[in-house]
C-alpha cells in the first residue's frame, strides 16, 4: 500500500512508520521541518515537506495514496497568541477537503477520548466537530482512533514532584485513570490502516486502567520516591496553578474542564461502554524507565 503519515515523526508517527514500513508498505511521512528529512528517509520512508495547513500541499501529498493518517499538531499552550480552536479546526477542516479532492478512501484519524461529547470536555471538544465533519465524506472508509491519557503526559508533573513532592491534579487520586502508550496507539492503528473497512468505525486504545494512588506508587517507586502521593485539589487551584506557569488562560480553564470531566466519568463513560477486549502491551511501569530517566536529568 502507499501510505501518508502526518505527525511528521512524533511520539505515534516514528514507530507507526517504522511497522508500516516493515510490512513492505511505501509510507511518506509529511513533516514541517527540513530537517528530519534524512531521519525518515533511515527509516526507510519519503518525507514530504510542507505543513498540514496548506491544503494545496495535503491535497497534492494525498493524491494517490491508498490510505492516510491524520492527526492534529500538538500546539504551544504557553503561546498568548494561540487560538486553539482555531488552529484545530482549521487542520480538521483541511484534512477533509484534502481526502475529498485527491480521492483517498482509506482513512485512520487520530480523535480521542470524550470525542463522544458535544460539550463540557474542554479542549477536546474539537475532535467531536472534527469527527462531525469526517463522517460527512462519502465512500470513505475512517477509523477514529480514541486514545484514553497518554502516558508522556505526567511528565508535565515533574516539576511539581521536585518542588512539592506530590503530584496534585482536580482528577485521578481514588478515580481510574485510563493510560495508554503512543507505542500501543501506534500498533493498532497499524492493524487498522492495513485492514479493509467499509463505513465508519470507532476504535479506543488503552494500555492500563489505573487509580491516580497506583499511578503515583508506581512512577514513585521508578524515581526513588516510593512514597510519592497524588494529591486531590479543585478545579480552582488547578486552573490558578496552570496560569501561574504562564499557560494562556483560556486554554487552561479547558484542561481543568477536561480533566474534570475525566473525574467524574463523563469524558470515559462512552469508553467504558465500548472498552477494548485487550489492552496495549505497554505498562505504566515498563514507561516509568523512561519517566525516571528524564526526571533524572532535569
Amino acid at each position: 500500500m502507499k501510505i501518508i503519515i502526518t505527525g511528521s515523526l512524533g511520539n505515534i508517527s516514528k514507530p507507526l512508520t517504522e511497522a508500516l514500513v516493515q510490512k513492505g508498505n511505501t509510507v511518506t511521512v509529511i513533516t514541517s521541518s527540513n530537517d528530519r528529512q534524512e531521519e525518515i528517509e533511515k527509516l526507510g520512508a519519503s518525507a514530504a515537506i510542507g505543513s498540514v495547513e496548506d491544503l494545496s500541499f495535503l491535497t497534492q501529498t494525498f493524491t494517490g495514496a491508498d490510505a492516510v493518517y491524520c492527526m492534529i499538531p500538538r500546539a504551544n499552550y504557553f503561546d498568548p497568541n494561540l487560538d486553539l480552536d482555531a488552529f484545530t479546526r482549521k487542520i480538521g477542516n483541511n484534512y477533509a477537503e484534502a481526502i475529498k479532492l485527491s480521492g483517498v478512501k482509506r482513512v485512520v484519524f487520530l480523535s480521542s477520548i470524550g470525542a463522544h461529547l458535544k460539550e463540557k470536555s474542554g479542549i477536546i471538544q474539537r475532535y467531536n466537530e472534527i469527527e462531525a465533519v469526517l463522517n460527512q465524506l462519502s465512500d470513505v472508509s475512517i477509523t477514529f482512533m480514541r486514545p484514553t491519557s497518554f502516558y508522556y503526559n505526567l511528565l508535565a508533573y515533574i516539576p511539581a514532584i521536585k518542588n512539592q513532592g506530590f503530584i496534585s491534579a482536580n482528577y485521578g487520586a481514588d478515580s481510574l485513570i485510563p493510560w495508554v502508550s503512543p507505542n500501543d496507539i501506534a500498533e493498532a492503528i497499524t492493524e487498522e490502516i492495513s485492514s479493509p473497512l467499509d463505513g465508519k468505525k470507532i476504535r479506543y486504545v488503552a494500555s492500563e486502567e489505573l487509580s491516580g494512588h497506583q499511578t503515583a506508587k508506581i512512577l514513585g517507586e521508578a524515581i526513588g520516591k516510593p512514597n510519592l502521593e497524588w494529591k486531590l485539589i479543585s478545579d480552582e487551584e488547578t486552573l490558578n496553578g496552570l496560569i501561574s506557569v504562564g499557560m494562556q488562560p483560556k486554554i487552561a480553564q479547558g484542561l481543568v474542564e477536561m480533566y474534570a470531566a475525566l473525574y467524574n466519568n463523563t469524558l470515559g463513560a462512552d469508553y467504558e461502554q465500548n472498552r477494548p477486549s485487550v489492552l496495549g502491551k505497554t505498562k505504566l511501569s515498563d514507561y516509568a524507565i523512561e519517566f525516571a530517566s528524564i526526571y533524572n536529568q532535569n
